[in-house]
C-alpha cells in the first residue's frame, strides 16, 4: 500500500490542538512536510518542534485568523507561492450551541465566514499548485451532524451541511485534475469541542459532567470517544496515493454512533 507522502506539502487548518495538531503528526509520519495554522503562534511553534523529521522534511508555521478572509488569501497566497500546497486540511472549531430558530442572524454569518468562506480561500489560494503538479488532496474535517443534526447545535447542523455539499461539488469538478476533496466527519473525540458540548448539555439538562459523558458513551457501540490521532489516521490515509480513487465521500470516524447508513 503506497502511503507514502515524501516530497508533498500540507497545510494543516486547526493545528494548535486536537484533531488538527494530531493530523499534522500523522501526515509527517508520512513523509510530507507540514505547515500548520492556527492563530497563535507560540502554541504552533511547539507543534512544529514536536512533528516528526525526516530527510527533506521542513515544517513551518502559520499564524492566521479564519475569519479574517482578505489576510487568510493574500498569507496563504505568499506561503503557496513560495512552497506549492499539495495537501489542504481545512479543520476549524464548531459554532457556539444552540437551537437554530433561536440563533441571530450574525451567528450564521460568523460561521459561515469562518467555514465555508474561509475554506473557499483556501482553496482558491493553493488550487494552482494542485493543478500544476496534477496532483492535491483535500480533506475537510466536519461532523456527523451532516447525515444526523445533532440536538442543540442549531448553527453548527447547517454550516456544516453547507460545507458537505460545496466539498462533493467541488470533488466533480476538480478530480479531472488529480485532486480528490472528501470529507471526514469525526464522532465523539475527545478535544476541547467535546468538552464545549458537554457543558452546554450539563446547561440544558441539569445533569453532572460524569452523567453526560456516560449517557454519550453509552449511545456509541464502540463504547467509548475518539482520540484525535484515530481521525489524524484516517486523514492522512485520504491523503495518500492508495486513496487515489476516493473522491466527494463523507467519511464517519464515530464508533458506529450514527444509526444511517
Amino acid at each position: 500500500m503506497d502511503l507514502n507522502l515524501t516530497g508533498r506539502h500540507a497545510l494543516v487548518c486547526g493545528a494548535s490542538e486536537g484533531i488538527g495538531r494530531a493530523t499534522a503528526h500523522e501526515l509527517a509520519l508520512l513523509g510530507a512536510s507540514v505547515t500548520v495554522l492556527a492563530r497563535r503562534a507560540e502554541t504552533l511553534q511547539e507543534v512544529v518542534d514536536a512533528l516528526p523529521r525526516g530527510d527533506g522534511q521542513a515544517h513551518g508555521l502559520l499564524a492566521a485568523d479564519v475569519s479574517r478572509t482578505d489576510a487568510l488569501r493574500t498569507d496563504v497566497s505568499a506561503l503557496a507561492s513560495a512552497n506549492p500546497v499539495h495537501i489542504l486540511v481545512n479543520n476549524t472549531g464548531g459554532p457556539p450551541g444552540g437551537a437554530a430558530h433561536e440563533a441571530p442572524i450574525e451567528a450564521y454569518l460568523d460561521a459561515f465566514n469562518k467555514h465555508l468562506v474561509a475554506n473557499q480561500t483556501l482553496l482558491q489560494a493553493v488550487l494552482p499548485g494542485m493543478r500544476q503538479a496534477r496532483w492535491g488532496r483535500i480533506v475537510n474535517v466536519i461532523s456527523t451532524s451532516v447525515r444526523e443534526p445533532i440536538p442543540g447545535l442549531g448553527v453548527s447542523n447547517t454550516t456544516r451541511g453547507a460545507v458537505a455539499s460545496w466539498a462533493k461539488t467541488l470533488s466533480r469538478e476538480l478530480a479531472g485534475d488529480g485532486i480528490t476533496v472528501n470529507n471526514v466527519l469525526p464522532g465523539f473525540t475527545e478535544t476541547g469541542r467535546i468538552e464545549q458540548i458537554v457543558r452546554n448539555r450539563v446547561s440544558a439538562e441539569g445533569k453532572s459532567e460524569d452523567d453526560i459523558r456516560a449517557a454519550m458513551r453509552a449511545g456509541v457501540p464502540a463504547g467509548r470517544f475518539a482520540t484525535p490521532e484515530e481521525t489524524g489516521g484516517v486523514i492522512a490515509f485520504l491523503c495518500s496515493q492508495a486513496a487515489a480513487y476516493i473522491n466527494g465521500v463523507s467519511l464517519a470516524v464515530d464508533g458506529g454512533r450514527m444509526h444511517s447508513i
